[in-house]
C-alpha cells in the first residue's frame, strides 16, 4: 500500500472543488487513485469540517458546521483574498456577509416569548382540527348509514 503525502490529497481534492469541479472518476484517471480513496477523502474531509460542496450540495446547502468554518477561514483575509477564496470554493463574497450575519443575530426575549405563543396556538388549532376531523367523519358515517337504511326497507324517515 503506497502512501501519499498530504500535499497531493489536498491538490487532489482541489480538483473536485471549483473552479475546476471535476467529476470523482475522472480525478480518479488522471491521478491513478481509486475512485473509493477519494470518495473516503472527500467525506474525511468533510467530517474535519471542511466545506466540501464537490459532493453535489450547491453552497445553500452546505452544513452549519460548512459555513462557520468558510466564516473563520476568510475571518482575517482582505478583499481580494475572500474575492479568491471565493472563487474557490463556488461562493458569493455576499453569501459570506450573509451567513455571518446569520451567527452573529441573537434572538430577543420578546421574539422567544412570541414563538412560544404561536406554537403553543398552532398546537391546539391541530388538536382542534383532529377533533373536527373526527366529528366529520362521524357525521358522515351516520348519512351512509342512514342512506343504506333507507334503501334496505323502502320507506323514508318522517324527519327528512
Amino acid at each position: 500500500m503506497k502512501r501519499i503525502s498530504p500535499e497531493r490529497k489536498a491538490a487532489t481534492l482541489a480538483k473536485l472543488l471549483p473552479p475546476y469541479n471535476m467529476t470523482v472518476t475522472a480525478v480518479a484517471q488522471m491521478e491513478g487513485i481509486s475512485e473509493a480513496t477519494l470518495y473516503n477523502w472527500r467525506n474525511q474531509a468533510k467530517a474535519e469540517g471542511k466545506p466540501v460542496p464537490g459532493n453535489s450540495k450547491n453552497s445553500e446547502q452546505w452544513s452549519t458546521e460548512a459555513r462557520f468554518a468558510a466564516i473563520v477561514e476568510t475571518a482575517t483575509l482582505s478583499e481580494a483574498e475572500i474575492a479568491e477564496y471565493c472563487r474557490k470554493k463556488g461562493l458569493y463574497p455576499e453569501q459570506l456577509i450573509q451567513w455571518k450575519q446569520g451567527f452573529i443575530q441573537t434572538e430577543a426575549p420578546a421574539d422567544k416569548a412570541a414563538l412560544k405563543q404561536s406554537q403553543k396556538e398552532n398546537k391546539a388549532l391541530k388538536k382542534e382540527l383532529v377533533r373536527k376531523d373526527k366529528a366529520l367523519a362521524e357525521a358522515a358515517a351516520i348519512l351512509v348509514l342512514r342512506k343504506k337504511l333507507t334503501d334496505y326497507y323502502g320507506e323514508t324517515d318522517g324527519e327528512d
